[in-house]
């Protein structure tokens, strides 16, 4: 079985939610409306989950306008992200297979695809997310211009990503200053926001297997009183390790076990 875990740049309606969910048909999706941003986990066999991802990107190209779109996260398109995860080093194969199909079949929509990751010699999300970023660079499939309000779509074929945000006690140039720390000590994407409650930490662990989510709690513990956490999409069982009794943890079961449920 192979995982997709598209990001959706849409956290605020609900209508628009729920009708973008139902065409995805997820085993978890969550939402977050000051990030302003959906993300849906999926689960496909090869050959099969780039059309539960497609019917998905239709609904989310019709429901969402980037022209009027604010939120925290950085995003290039309505379907910001769509990444074709791997669990076991034997379907990576398979899995690339099925992002280049996808990436194909979205440029089809009129929406431009960069590739990212190993598909696009290590190019990396950030290079393409930053200002003025993909004016540097010609889209892998599709148009060659963005779509005029669905912008266009990263896809990749990679391991788990642990999306792992964790809230602090403290002013957002603290929470700067530890993703910066973060970044370098921990090898983690990391950024510092300002929610609408509370100060986060958001960061993106890219190898669980180096890195959990106690190891990120143990480092902003370094620097801030840590008053909850929330992990944004299923993570595998081993990124779990560990974790503190004493940290409220928000999300999902682990990956496994959405796999044989």
């Amino acid at each position: 079985m192979l995982i997709s875990v598209p990001n959706v740049s849409e956290g605020r309606d609900q209508t628009k939610l729920e009708t973008i969910a139902a065409a995805f048909r997820p085993v978890y999706w969550s939402s977050d409306a000051d990030h302003h941003r959906a993300v849906f986990t999926l689960i496909g066999r090869p050959g099969e989950l780039h059309t539960q991802v497609l019917a998905g990107a239709r609904a989310a190209i019709e429901q969402v306008d980037l022209t009027h779109h604010r939120g925290l996260h950085p995003r290039v398109g309505a379907v910001d992200v769509a990444p074709i995860v791997y669990l076991h080093p034997a379907d990576k194969g398979a899995a690339c297979a099925e992002a280049l199909v996808l990436a194909d079949e979205l440029g089809q929509l009129g929406v431009p695809v960069y590739l990212y990751g190993e598909l696009a010699g290590g190019r990396t999300r950030a290079e393409l997310r930053r200002p003025g970023g993909l004016q540097h660079f010609t889209p892998d499939f599709g148009p060659d211009r963005l779509h005029p309000t669905a912008g266009a779509t990263l896809v990749a074929a990679r391991p788990p990503l642990v999306a792992f945000n964790v809230e602090i006690d403290a002013p957002l140039e603290t929470a700067r200053a530890i993703a910066q720390r973060l970044r370098t000590d921990l090898d983690v994407r990391a950024l510092g926001l300002q929610l609408s409650t509370t100060v986060q930490v958001s960061t993106n662990i890219e190898d669980h297997t180096r890195t959990t989510m106690a190891d990120v709690v143990a480092a902003v513990r370094e620097h801030a009183k840590v008053t909850g956490a929330e992990l944004v999409a299923p993570a595998p069982r081993a990124a779990h390790a560990d974790f503190p009794a004493d940290v409220p943890l928000r999300g999902p079961k682990p990956l496994e076990d959405h796999l044989t449920s």
